[in-house]
């Protein structure tokens, strides 16, 4: 005799509200009703079959948006501004009113910064306020730094670092392509800022160039032979911060 099934259990369209009794019907196995007790059972395995369904495709879902741990998101100093590379200064230097600095407090982020010195001389920090920093060389602006840290931060290491040369300046005047003022980051000479200003004018006196130059607090003049130093007979002057070439 062959085994008949009846239609099993149908599951209702939605779970609240809905009873067990009229939710699904009895099953006759092989020409037995069967029992309530084995109905609950099945029905209890059937709800648990698919909560657990639901519970697991959320979860393969979020998965799969995420992330594998592999693979991090884009570096931070992607986004952040390139800092401008430090320039080579000799200990001597002494820092000036437009210098551009990197202060950098090992392990404190916030203290860590790119200030320019002020037309005052000074240069503002967290915690400390304003500092007066123009004459200063790198080393003494570390020192002087570290020891106004010590009542905020636990033995601070700073580093001070110079990212432009703004305060070491040279004039040209004159009968020249482009007068002004021009950046002294590097060694210069009179021939080299000439050149870098385009050259002399067409009336320029050339033998009668000259560079004026503060020495112990007075003003002298260097004399500047453009012929002769072009042709290698005459030495060029090699120029310090505030010089003026005046070119007649």
């Amino acid at each position: 005799m062959g085994i008949q099934l009846e239609p099993s259990v149908r599951l209702p369209s939605h779970c609240k509200g809905a009873s067990l009794v009229e939710s699904a019907s009895f099953t006759r196995v092989a020409g037995r009703k069967e029992t309530p007790l084995s109905f609950i059972t099945r029905m209890s395995t059937l709800l648990f079959l698919a909560g657990f369904s639901l519970y697991v495709s959320p979860a393969s879902q979020l998965q799969a948006t995420q992330p594998s741990q592999g693979q991090s998101p884009k570096s931070q100093a992607e986004s952040e501004e390139k800092k401008p590379a430090p320039i080579k200064v000799p200990d001597s230097y002494r820092i000036g009113i437009g210098d551009q600095l990197q202060v950098s407090v090992w392990h404190e982020h916030d203290l860590s910064l790119q200030v320019a010195v002020r037309p005052d001389g000074n240069i503002t920090m967290p915690l400390l306020n304003d500092i007066y920093v123009v004459g200063q060389t790198p080393k003494e602006l570390a020192a002087l730094i570290t020891e106004k840290l010590k009542p905020f931060v636990n033995e601070p290491q700073v580093t001070i670092s110079v990212s432009s040369i703004q305060s070491r300046k040279v004039y040209l005047i004159g009968q020249v392509t482009r007068q002004g003022v021009f950046s002294l980051n590097e060694r210069k000479t009179a021939l080299e800022l000439i050149t870098e200003a385009g050259g002399l004018g067409p009336f320029a006196k050339s033998n009668s160039i000259y560079v004026l130059r503060v020495v112990d607090g007075k003003e002298t003049r260097i004399p500047f032979h453009y012929k002769k130093v072009v042709d290698g007979r005459e030495a060029d002057v090699e120029l310090l911060p505030g010089d003026k070439v005046v070119v007649p």
